[in-house]
Parts: C-alpha cells; structure tokens; sequence
C-alpha cells in the first residue's frame, strides 16, 4: 500500500500584511518603470490650480490698475473737472449724484427687462455698477455688454440667451431714446437751434457708404463661411423667441421699455444739476434736449469713455446760447460725477465680483 501524498506547502498571507489592506498602500507608486495615475493626480491638481490663481488675481487687480493709470495721465482734466466741482452749489451736486443712481437702477431694468428668466436683483445692480468702469476700457459700451455677458453666464444663463438679451437691450434703449428726442423735439421751440448742428449731404454719403459696407460683409460672410450660419441661425431665433417671451409680460413689459425710456432722462437730469450748479444759464428743457441730440448723433460713435459724445455736447450747449466756458465746465463736471468719481468704486466692486466668480 503507497503512502498518503504530502500536502504542498502552505502560501498563506503573512499577518504583518492583512488583506484588508488598500491596493493603493500596498504597491509603491512607481512600479515597473511607470507611474501610477492614482499617486499622479494630486500632483496634477496642485499644478493646475497655480496658473488659474494667477489668473484670477490678474483679473482682480487689472481694473485697480487701469482706473490709477487712467487718473495719472489725465491729471490735468481730472484736477479741472474736480476744481470746479468744488466750487459748485453743493445742493444741485447732490441732486445730480442722486440722478447718477438712478441711471444704474435704469439700465438694470432694461437688463432685468430683456431676459425671460428673473436673476438676483441685488448682484444685477452691482454688475451693472461695475460695468461703468469696464467701459473706459472698450469704447462703444463694449465693456459693460462684456460684464453683463460674464454675470448672466455665471447665474446659469445660456450664452445664446445671454447674447440675444444683450442685442434686446441694445436696440430697445436706441429706439426708447429716438422716442423721447422726438418728444422733446416736438414740445421744444430749441428745436430750430439744432438746425446748425446737422451735417450737409458730403458727410452723410460717407456714413451711408460705411453702413451700407458693413451690412455687405456681414452678408459675404454668412454666404461663404458656412459654419457661421448654424450659430448666427441659432442666435436669431433665440432673440425671436426671448423677445415674445418678454413682451408677452407686463412686468417685464414695463421694466424694457420704462427703464430704456427713463435712462436717457436721468442721465440728461444730472447734466442739467451739473448745469445748474456752475450757472449755466440754460432752461433745463434746453440741456435735456441738447444731451438727448448730442448722444443720439454722435452716440455710434466707437470713443471710449464718451469723448465724442462730450465734443458734441459742448457745442450744442453753445449753439442753444451758452458761453463756450461754462458750457465746458459743465460737460467737464457732468464728466467727473457721473464717470470719474464712480470709476474707481467701480472697479473696487469689479474685482469683488471677479474674485467671488460673479462676472
């Protein structure tokens, strides 16, 4: 009879290495001349997130950085502009910083207005406060569309959305303030005035000529480039859409077109405080008329921070009968209240959204 076969020799696990461990803790992090993706990650994330906290700190400081470098090359115009106002009635200057409010309390109704979906009041405003600063950055009121655009992504907007509120709000304000230049227009006997102020035929052809170009191009462009269509299509009938939605509200009805009807007015009711503090000698239905005229003409004009607009004030207030000083003492501090003494609280409140990733 053979003998019982002997048992093989016993393989189990060592007690010092139980189990139960984590294959993570078990194996070193570079095994057989790799790395193990698991051990890698960490060290990814820390690379990563280097690059996007300078970026964000950049992002916070850049509008600090523009509104002191701004003041340090017009000092001469910024020291005028605040000597005068120094020696103003300080009443009417009070009474116009209050119309100066109001212009962002406005433009945050029309931004309220051109969507369908409700956004924080609160946040809207201060967006729209900062977007005065970021407008002395890119001419055309580009800078403020740029900050609106980032504020309405960041609560969850879609961009088509948030673009197509953007040309709403564009357009409606354009036309509310036709409206209300005609209106004045109708109800002024300065309207003869302004007669002076309209260019002849050989400075029109050239604008129709530009007009007519852009139009053109833009045409070529959706002809040819085809993987423009699908995005500019898109756009379009978001725009549609949106706007029915919108007017299909009365709140939201009243808030487009009440506040793109009230902007131009309170902005106009600053100039004629400015006015009014450093004797200007005009009615305020003049100055009301003449800032309505002068933004409405010259208002396409791609100049940052108004310059054109400015130009085209002073010499409407002269045409309406005002010396040309205080016309340009006037235009300067309406200038200084309602855009300069803002700027750098504005962008204060600027950096404060970047860094809390608002805008």
């Amino acid at each position: 009879m053979s003998p019982a076969p002997t048992p093989p020799p016993s393989t189990s696990t060592p007690t010092s290495a139980p189990a139960s461990a984590p294959r993570s803790l078990a194996r070193p992090c570079a095994e057989a001349g790799g790395i193990d993706p698991e051990c890698a990650a960490p060290a990814r994330s820390a690379v990563a997130r280097g690059p996007g906290r300078s970026l964000r700190l950049v992002l916070c400081l850049a509008p600090l950085l523009f509104a002191g470098g701004w003041a340090a090359a017009n000092r001469p115009v910024v020291y005028e502009g605040f000597r005068r106002l120094v020696a103003a009635d300080p009443g009417w200057l009070a009474a116009g910083a209050g119309f100066t409010c109001l212009t962002w309390v406005a433009a945050s109704c029309v931004r309220q207005g051109a969507l369908p979906d409700p956004v924080p009041p609160r946040l809207l405003l201060a967006s729209q406060f900062a977007a005065g600063a970021a407008n002395h950055v890119l001419p055309g009121g580009l800078g403020a569309h740029a900050v609106t655009l980032r504020f309405l992504r960041g609560q969850g907007v879609p961009l088509e959305r948030a673009t197509a509120s953007i040309g709403l709000y564009s357009l409606v304000k354009s036309v509310a303030k036709t409206l209300v230049l005609v209106v004045f227009l109708a109800a002024s006997p300065a309207r003869r005035r302004l007669g002076e102020l309209i260019p002849d035929g050989r400075l029109l052809v050239p604008l129709a000529a530009g007009v007519g170009g852009a139009v053109t191009l833009a045409g070529v462009l959706l002809t040819v480039v085809r993987p423009l269509r699908r995005p500019v299509a898109g756009l379009l009938r978001t725009a549609v859409s949106d706007a029915r939605a919108v007017h299909a509200r009365p709140r939201r009805v009243l808030a487009l077109w009440g506040g793109a009807a009230a902007m131009p007015l309170v902005q106009a009711g600053a100039l004629a405080c400015v006015g009014a503090s450093l004797g200007l000698g005009l009615p305020w239905e003049q100055v009301v008329l003449a800032h309505l005229a002068a933004g409405t003409a010259v208002g396409a004009v791609p100049a940052p921070g108004g310059l054109a607009v400015d130009a085209a004030l002073v010499w409407t207030l002269v045409a309406f009968g005002s010396s040309p000083a205080p016309a340009t003492a006037t235009v300067i501090g309406y200038r200084v209240l309602t855009d300069w003494a803002p700027l750098l609280p504005g962008a204060l409140v600027l950096s404060a959204l970047i860094r809390r990733n608002v805008v």
